[in-house]
């Protein structure tokens, strides 16, 4: 008689239970219908990064996971049950925003013990980490000029003399012309073509217009200070004589400024000079567990060190206002942000829309059911330092630490606004796979979950999937922090080897379009 094998029991799928009084869990593994998760059997499947009911929610109760709401049942939902969008909603519930209950006035390190990196001292005093020369248009209509100009310089050959030099990026947006010069969109436009001009990792600027359009350079350089100089050029088609003599004076200005680009050297600077825009896009259900989690623990470290974090995307931190308001520097902190808040909430009812238009089918496909839900999680970027200001888009960053800077969550558009603040390095989380890259600021990517790393691992500069296997946040943070350092003195990320860049300068477009 042979021997009977005996079947090995099948392993549980692995979930994981984010607070005590969540009546979810997060499915890490898929768990199959009829399998049993942390003693209750799924009486559906439920995809990974998807969450599961664990106990009886009548209809109209909350939903809850990270220990806060999510949504509502829109039906009685059973133990064992999916729970997505086809049984829990979006629902507006009471916010207690506790002003400035939880800022704490952290110590920092002392200045021996703080990281530093290879930098470039800029003559203001600022520190960049790249070193480009940007092309700036006033106007949509000047960007094939800027385009042509910029790839004259790349194509000749000419750069190859000058190695200190990143490139030349053609910043072409399309607005300038067909608005109101005394307007919200004007003045955001503004501060952003300001932003760019000045942002460290600019060693130098061209800027071109048509000449007749009403975002006019001369009232832009009067109104901003900016001044002609070796290092900053302006031309206007009209007035230039076309489009060839245009792109001819824009290359014989570009060359004239090479050498003085080229002088600079990189020298040790203090990791206090960084300044770190956080985004994520693609977001999964895996977002706000692995990768935004240790990316807040990274943005605690440079925060520890001297240095400024700068967290986004207001239609994704709505919901979960509240627990950035508490950790507010002071009362008048915090009600900035409940300002924009509810300028965001007028913003949506004039347009018919919903704060719940954001997340989108492929962060629901993801396991992020309501707007609510997934700004738990982005909001984790912010780590859990007091939040020192609140700016408006595309305001000049001056305060240390964690600040707040509205912006909508396209990523594109948030991104902009950062640089145009002064980030001089990104880094950008994402769990369904963005391929989003942004110049002058290099942009490092983070993956959620290893499957996305491994599939687009020539996109992924870090893998917080491991996460999940055992890696520790604290682990995951330090790794983040010493990636940054490096990736600030000169490494090149995954998405500058790509060549990303070019095209991802988006201004927040605001107000009629006359």
């Amino acid at each position: 008689m042979q021997d009977q094998q005996i079947a090995e029991p099948k392993a549980e799928p692995r979930t994981l239970r984010l607070h005590p009084s969540d009546n979810v869990i997060v499915a890490v593994d898929q768990i199959a219908q009829g399998a049993r998760a942390q003693g209750i059997s799924a009486s559906s499947r439920v995809p990974r990064g998807h969450k599961m009911a664990t106990t009886l929610i009548e209809k109209g109760a909350p939903v809850l996971k990270f220990g806060q709401v999510i949504g509502f049942a829109t039906e009685a939902i059973a133990p064992g049950s999916h729970i997505h969008t086809h049984n829990c909603a979006f629902g507006e519930f009471d916010r207690d925003y506790a002003f400035a209950k939880d800022a704490k006035q952290e110590p920092l390190l002392p200045l021996e013990a703080r990281a530093t990196f290879e930098g470039y001292r800029r003559a203001n005093g600022k520190a960049g980490t790249r070193n480009y020369i940007g092309v700036l248009t006033s106007v949509n209509c000047s960007a094939s000029v800027a385009r042509f100009m910029a790839r004259e310089i790349e194509q000749s050959g000419i750069l190859d003399a000058y190695p200190n030099i990143d490139g030349i990026i053609p910043l072409v947006h399309g607005t300038g012309c067909a608005l109101d010069l005394k307007g919200e969109g004007y003045e955001v436009l503004k501060r952003t073509q300001w932003g760019y001009a000045a942002n460290p990792n600019m060693g130098g600027v061209v800027m071109v217009g048509l000449g007749c359009e009403g975002f006019q350079i001369k009232a832009f350089m009067e109104q901003t200070g900016i001044r002609e100089s070796d290092t900053f050029r302006t031309f206007t088609i009209q007035e230039v004589g076309g489009t060839k003599k245009t792109v001819a004076a824009g290359v014989e200005a570009i060359k004239e400024m090479l050498p003085k680009v080229n002088a600079v050297r990189r020298e040790s600077i203090p990791a206090s000079e960084l300044v770190l825009a956080l985004q994520c896009g693609g977001s999964d259900g895996y977002s706000g567990i692995t990768a935004n989690v240790a990316l807040g623990a990274a943005v605690d470290k440079l925060v520890e060190h001297g240095g400024t974090a700068v967290l986004s995307e207001t239609p994704e931190i709505y919901g979960a206002e509240h627990l950035l308001t508490r950790r507010a520097a002071t009362r008048e902190v915090g009600e900035k942000l409940v300002d924009i808040i509810k300028w965001w909430q007028d913003y949506c009812a004039k347009n018919n829309g919903s704060m719940d238009n954001n997340p989108s089918p492929g962060n629901k496909a993801g396991g992020l059911t309501t707007i609510l839900e997934k700004s738990l999680g982005a909001a984790a970027k912010g780590g859990t330092r007091t939040m020192s200001a609140v700016y408006r888009y595309a305001e000049p960053v001056t305060a240390k630490g964690f600040v707040y800077m509205d912006t909508p969550g396209y990523d594109p558009v948030a991104a902009t606004g950062q640089v145009a603040g002064g980030c001089n390095v990104l880094c950008f989380t994402t769990g369904r796979g963005s391929a989003y890259g942004c110049k002058p600021t290099p942009s490092i990517k983070l993956a959620t979950n290893s499957a996305i790393y491994r599939q687009m691992i020539d996109d992924m500069d870090i893998n917080c999937g491991d996460i999940l296997d055992g890696v520790s946040i604290e682990a995951k943070g330090e790794e983040i922090f010493q990636h940054v350092l490096r990736v600030a003195s000169g490494e090149r990320s995954k998405s500058e080897q790509l060549g990303y860049g070019d095209a991802e300068f988006v201004p927040w477009q605001l107000g009629a379009t006359m």
